[in-house]
């Protein structure tokens, strides 16, 4: 066979009668060869017909539907010294229960009597303000006596005023009459005169006259020097009544200046009141700050300040509590280009970490260890990392793993339109994006076959 000997071997065998032949007879190998390949040809052209279900995919980690029920930390709202712990981290708390009790660090809290001695305080200044108001009170009732006491001493000066013209008037009436009787008894002593020195009237008659008309001209002058003395009166009735109102405007403007200047002091008092008030509750409060609380039921993951004697300023960490009863949620994360496939209501499956699953991302309903969500909030604003926040919360019906912790890294599909397998690869060879539809188009589409029992 290698030619190495000159001498030529000539059998003529029949090679048929061999099964190793037999077993490589090279047209029956290709007979069943080409009916494997038409087979698989058939089989890949059904299943590019088969429904395969679009999909957006993300990664996130769970955490609480409700911001009241994820991690959160405990300040102190005061400066303070660690004094006591009372839990150690993995205790749970109930709402209400004391973690650490802390000491004061500021002077001006020091005094153990600052409560008591803050309340003397206050009394005293309360007694101030009200002896103020009392003062107020009396300057009240004052001002409205001298307010009583000038209208009547101005009604009576204005009587005595009225009096005064009156005596005017009367005094002028007696002065116009003394003037008439002057005339007359000249007219007569004029007459007398006459008949006298004609003989018809005796010299005593006319003497007679002449004394009545001095008489008559001396009541003249006493009148006049009355209606003198009675407009001097008048004079002096309204010289008394501009006194008195001058007089009382200056007592009841003083007794004014008073009040104002009391109230002054009453508002002052009462200013310095409520701020004493103030500390005082602010003192009480803080009091009662020396104890830092659970603001609700759950667990201490850690405890953020170490050891006893550790002093911190106001607003320091002091431990990180885990709700207890919460809503679980994946906290989901998508490209921007795929964020017009996202809507609120549309399903989504879930892979946890920790749990096993065999997942076919085409048919969802084929695949184990997977989850079902819903889409029940996509952030309007991106986040640092450049893509837009989406929240899942469970289905109606779905029960997630009760261990699940918040923390947790999930993976989600995001499911979309069902387009045939074919499809699904020349979109893909392409680049294209995903089939974009709205809520509505969801809607007309049938209803997935999630069967639990295969989840």
């Amino acid at each position: 066979m290698l030619h190495i000997s000159k001498d030529k071997i000539k059998v003529n065998e029949d090679l048929k009668s061999f099964k190793s032949y037999q077993f490589t007879d090279v047209k029956k190998r290709f007979f069943k060869f080409n009916h494997f390949i038409v087979a698989m040809l058939l089989i890949i052209i059904i299943m590019m017909f088969l429904p395969w279900t679009q999909f957006v995919r993300g990664n996130g980690t769970i955490t609480t539907l409700r911001p009241d029920q994820r991690p959160q930390t405990i300040q102190s709202p005061i400066a303070g010294r660690v004094e006591q712990w009372f839990v150690q981290e993995g205790d749970f708390v109930n709402k209400g229960d004391t973690i650490v009790y802390i000491s004061e660090i500021r002077d001006a809290f020091f005094d153990p009597l600052l409560l008591e001695r803050t309340d003397i305080q206050v009394k005293a200044q309360e007694m101030s303000y009200q002896s103020f108001q009392e003062k107020v009170t009396a300057l009240n009732f004052q001002i409205e006596a001298l307010n009583e006491e000038r209208d009547l001493k101005l009604e009576q000066a204005e009587n005595k005023l009225i009096q005064a013209n009156l005596l005017v008037e009367s005094d002028s009436i007696r002065l116009e009459a003394a003037q008439t009787d002057v005339r007359i008894a000249q007219r007569q002593l004029t007459r007398f005169e006459n008949l006298e020195s004609e003989g018809l009237k005796a010299l005593s008659d006319l003497e007679t006259k002449q004394v009545q008309y001095q008489r008559n001209l001396a009541e003249v002058i006493s009148q006049e020097n009355r209606l003198l003395a009675s407009r001097n009166q008048v004079l002096n009735a309204k010289i008394e009544l501009s006194r008195l109102r001058a007089e009382y405007q200056d007592k009841i403007s003083k007794a004014e200046s008073d009040r104002f200047s009391t109230l002054s002091s009453q508002f002052n008092a009462e200013s310095q009141l409520a701020n004493l008030e103030n500390r005082r509750s602010n003192i009480q409060v803080r009091s009662n700050l020396n104890h830092i609380t659970a603001p609700q039921s759950g667990f201490i993951n850690r405890a953020i300040q170490r050891g006893v004697g550790e002093t911190f300023m106001e607003g320091a960490q002091i431990v990180s509590i885990m709700p207890s009863n919460v809503d679980l949620a994946v906290e989901m994360f998508v490209e921007p280009i795929d964020l017009p496939l996202v809507h609120v209501g549309e399903s989504v499956r879930i892979i946890f970490d920790g749990w096993p699953f065999i997942f076919f991302s085409g048919w969802p309903n084929l695949s184990y260890g997977t989850f079902g969500g819903e889409i029940v909030a996509v952030e309007q604003f991106i986040s640092e990392n450049g893509k837009y926040r989406v929240l899942i919360a469970p289905e109606t019906g779905e029960v997630w793993p009760e261990p699940l912790r918040a923390g947790t890294g999930a993976r989600t599909f995001a499911l979309l339109n069902n387009v045939p397998v074919w499809y699904e690869l020349w979109r893909q060879i392409n680049g294209f994006p995903q089939d974009y539809y709205g809520p509505e188009q969801r809607a007309k589409e049938q209803p997935r076959n999630m069967n639990p029992d295969l989840q």
